[in-house]
């Protein structure tokens, strides 16, 4: 028996060694763990419990807001407006039906829709934007986990729909569209902020913790323009009212400073209210057409014809020759309107009063040195791409600018008539501010300013840094050339302002134009016989012309001549409105 007791007792000792030794082992595992964990992975999973935590928040940048001239004041034209927007992270809602039916009972709209957005699968879930500071107060005292609401700016327009298509809008995403809003919208919308917050279990910030990160957003800059609201105003009633007078459903105006490039006031119809943008169905309507619709100008180009001619000195104001009437130039006839007079002896004055397509036709042949050719065609295409600027966008704080067209002199069919039929502006195209800019190189002595719509910026004192004229060219034509177009775009005025509109010229004053009728061109090529678009371009002034007016009138249904019936009405009206309420000194 005692050698059973031994095996018994030595059985026993190792089953005991047995467990103690796996008891270590399993301590030490855990031990081992427990230092991987909290010693050496310690930063690894410390960083992932606060990823967990953390929320990222933008912090939106104030947009800056855009002011206008009133007189001798400086008044607000787009402003911001504060409201919330309304979000759930759906990670902390528990009850979405209940949530959704509370927040409805706010704001309105459909609760199943906040519902199905409470449920995605998602940390961040719009469900509502625009809402009021009452509307936000009442979601706050609900005090539901899992909402929020974020402050957010929107413009508001104490002018309505004034100046509307120059401005254009801010989208809901606050991206600026068209106009002023897009051609800026860097400088407007600013830099946005940053805020990295620990949160709670609910989601809350734990504004006080020290893991928090915040960027502050920088303010989008605010700028003043170069509009006269009140010239605004007027031009705007003025151009409504000729183009219902001439039975247009469309058309634009613009007034300049012809020193200076700066606009003063610009605007199309139709037209929209930019604080309901959202309800246009014709996206076009949103486009300043002044700046982004070009057309062949007609006549107004004899304007910069003569000036080329005479700035080559191979026309005079004392030039003569005789008119027979038509050329016949690539095998195509070139003749004048029915009420030219006829064949005769005609000069520079008769070219732009009678607004002879021929006399147009002979300045170009004396670029050439008597005929149309290639010498004539790349002297005119210098003046027209290098001198005067068309053909590509003049940089004007407006989207989309479009550049015109300027056929190549060397390349191309018939080119001798092309060119022909670009120096009474057809087979061309331009903008009515890139004609207005144009024509003002030519009236102040040669100089091509940048037309352009901001006059200053502020900073956030309200301190304002005026923006200097940008000056593309000088030497356009010289001065003298400049004095002699005046006067002969004065001779057209004397000559024509009965028709035009003006029973009586006011005394004292500089006022010259031409005017311009355009046939519209099918879209298969070649021209209707029956539709037309008028110009005017002109200005008004003392010495020296003050404003350069262009008008635009797109297929009036009227008697007689487009340029002279439905354009020519508009420039008169806003000839006198800027006599009788702007700062133009007679001579008398």
């Amino acid at each position: 028996m005692a050698p059973q007791t031994r095996t018994n007792g030595t059985d026993s000792l190792n089953r005991i060694r047995f467990w103690y030794a796996l008891v270590l082992v399993v301590s030490a595992i855990f031990i081992l763990r427990l230092f991987d964990l909290q010693v050496i992975k310690h930063d690894y999973y410390n960083r992932a419990a606060v990823a967990s935590q953390v929320k990222e928040y933008q912090v939106p940048a104030a947009r800056g807001i855009i002011k206008v001239h009133d007189g001798d004041e400086v008044i607000p034209l787009v402003l911001n407006q504060t409201l919330y927007t309304l979000f759930a992270d759906p990670k902390f809602i528990k009850d979405p039906y209940a949530v959704s039916q509370s927040v409805q009972k706010i704001i309105g709209g459909q609760a199943h829709d906040y519902e199905s957005s409470m449920r995605a699968k998602t940390r961040y879930a719009v469900l509502a934007k625009k809402l009021t500071q009452q509307q936000k107060t009442q979601l706050d005292g609900l005090k539901l986990a899992g909402l929020g609401t974020r402050e957010e700016t929107y413009r508001t327009y104490p002018q309505g729909q004034l100046a509307s298509q120059l401005l254009g809008f801010v989208n809901d995403d606050g991206q600026g569209k068209y106009g002023l809003e897009q051609a800026l919208d860097t400088q407007l919308k600013g830099t946005p902020g940053e805020l990295k917050a620990i949160t709670d279990a609910q989601g809350v910030p734990l504004l006080s913790d020290p893991n928090n990160i915040i960027t502050q957003p920088k303010d989008g800059q605010s700028v003043v323009l170069t509009v006269d609201i009140s010239m605004q105003k007027q031009l705007e009633d003025i151009l409504k009212a000729g183009l219902d007078k001439a039975h247009s459903t469309s058309g634009s105006a613009l007034i300049m400073d012809p020193n200076t490039g700066a606009i003063r006031a610009m605007a199309n119809f139709p037209t929209y209210s930019p604080a309901e943008f959202y309800k246009v169905s014709d996206p076009g309507v949103f486009n300043d057409a002044a700046v982004s619709s070009p057309l062949e100008v007609g006549s107004v180009m004899k304007t910069l014809t003569a000036a080329s001619a005479l700035d080559q000195g191979v026309v005079t104001t004392s030039t003569t020759y005789y008119d027979p009437s038509h050329w016949t130039i690539d095998g195509y006839t070139i003749t004048n309107i029915e009420e030219d007079g006829g064949p005769g002896v005609r000069n520079l004055a008769d070219i732009l009063q009678l607004s002879l397509n021929t006399g147009a036709t002979w300045m170009l042949m004396q670029m050439g040195g008597g005929q149309v050719n290639s010498k004539a065609r790349n002297a005119w295409h210098d003046y027209m791409v290098n001198h005067f600027q068309l053909g590509k966008p003049t940089g004007v704080e407006q989207g989309y600018e479009a550049a015109g067209t300027i056929p190549d002199p060397q390349k191309g069919y018939a080119l001798d008539l092309q060119y022909a039929n670009t120096s009474f502006g057809q087979g061309m195209s331009a903008t009515p501010l890139q004609m207005g800019a144009a024509l003002s190189s030519a009236l102040n002595g040669g100089t091509y300013y940048q037309p352009h719509l901001v006059d200053a910026t502020l900073d956030a004192t309200g301190k304002q840094t005026p923006v200097a004229p940008h000056v593309v060219r000088t030497g356009v034509v010289k001065p003298a050339v400049s004095q002699t177009l005046q006067s002969l775009m004065e001779y057209v005025v004397q000559k024509n302002h009965v028709l035009y509109g003006m029973p009586q010229l006011p005394a004292g004053y500089s006022i010259g134009g031409k005017t311009g009728t355009a046939e519209i061109t099918k879209p298969g090529g070649g021209y209707y016989d029956d539709r037309f678009n008028g110009m005017f371009v002109g200005f008004v002034g003392t010495d020296k012309p003050q404003y350069v007016i262009v008008v635009r009138v797109n297929e009036p249904h009227i008697s007689g001549y487009a340029g002279a019936g439905a354009a020519a009405p508009i420039f008169s009206q806003l000839t006198t409105m800027l006599i009788n309420n702007f700062a133009i000194t007679s001579n008398n």
